[in-house]
């Protein structure tokens, strides 16, 4: 009998190949499974029941105090893997099939206001760094989030190709869904990204990434971006990480007059509604739209004494 997570390993790659989830989605999935069966000793799916995995989210919302959402991510792992258990003819039961999924509170998204967007780009010229490309790379980093919203994984996989400045454009291969997008660039972003490409190639980097390492010729890793963050934070004295500048991205384009339908295909969600929980983050529109009442505009003529 196989163990589980040489057979999760199993469902990674077939998940990857024939179903398009991303590497990140797959690497969650395997540590959800990894730290069950440290939790648990069980080495084989045909051990795990229903009634096993309710005491282990249990004890874990109990003594750990998980979320709803790490809840429901974890449920959604296990189902994950147990469809394929069952398709492939490994098993007959899903155990996870009739377990509830609870509700995940709806929870506005938060964001930074356009005062404190500004201090993070202003910030990159005045803040230690040991080499100028540092600098310059960080002012990239950070505005590329800023002004296009896209996601951290999309940008560590930003090829120097997908920066299309002359058509005014970067693109996205392969973003969330497996989708691909275009993102129209504003000037200001333009002449930042301008500055970054001259340094790079002043240190010669050839890499097909967009962002390089510093000392070698490769793509960035994402531990450059977490330790940007907290020096950033460190230094302006508010939390701040990069969803929360997708999500400031999208709220600064609705107040700037940005159209929904736009907004949702540049934040590449598959659904609309998925967009339109920013609308309640700025009330500027709503404005506008309360003023278009008929009454607003009808002269009041006051009523002649009739009792």
């Amino acid at each position: 009998m196989q163990s589980i997570l040489p057979l999760h390993q199993q469902y990674c790659e077939y998940s990857l190949t024939f179903k398009g989830l991303s590497k990140r989605t797959l690497k969650n999935e395997y540590y959800v499974f990894k730290q069950f069966v440290s939790h648990t000793n069980l080495n084989h799916p045909d051990q795990i029941t229903k009634s096993i995995i309710e005491r282990y989210i249990t004890e874990k919302k109990v003594y750990q105090n998980w979320s709803a959402k790490t809840i429901k991510n974890t449920l959604q792992a296990f189902n994950n893997f147990f469809k394929f258990y069952v398709s492939q003819g490994y098993g007959n039961i899903n155990p996870v099939e009739d377990i509830p999924k609870p509700r995940i509170p709806k929870r506005l998204p938060k964001y930074i206001p356009k005062e404190d967007a500004l201090k993070l780009i202003e910030w990159t010229y005045v803040a230690k760094f040991r080499y100028t490309f540092e600098r310059i790379r960080a002012r990239a980093i950070i505005s590329t989030f800023l002004f296009t919203g896209v996601r951290q994984g999309e940008l560590l996989s930003l090829k120097v190709s997908d920066i299309m400045l002359d058509e005014k454009v970067l693109r996205v291969e392969n973003g969330k869904g497996g989708k691909d997008r275009l993102i129209p660039l504003n000037a200001r972003l333009i002449g930042i990204l301008q500055e970054y490409l001259q340094e790079r190639q002043k240190r010669k980097k050839m890499s097909m990434y967009f962002f390089t390492s510093l000392r070698f010729d490769k793509q960035m890793s994402q531990s450059v971006i977490k330790r940007l963050f907290i020096k950033l934070q460190k230094d302006l004295g508010f939390k701040v990480y990069p969803h929360l500048l997708r999500h400031t991205f999208a709220t600064l384009m609705l107040q700037g007059g940005c159209g929904i339908y736009s907004l949702s295909k540049m934040m590449g969600h598959g659904d609309i509604k998925t967009t339109t929980i920013y609308l309640s983050l700025t009330t500027g529109h709503l404005n506008e739209q309360i003023n278009k009442h008929p009454l607003s505009f009808t002269p009041i003529q006051p009523l002649k004494k009739i009792f």
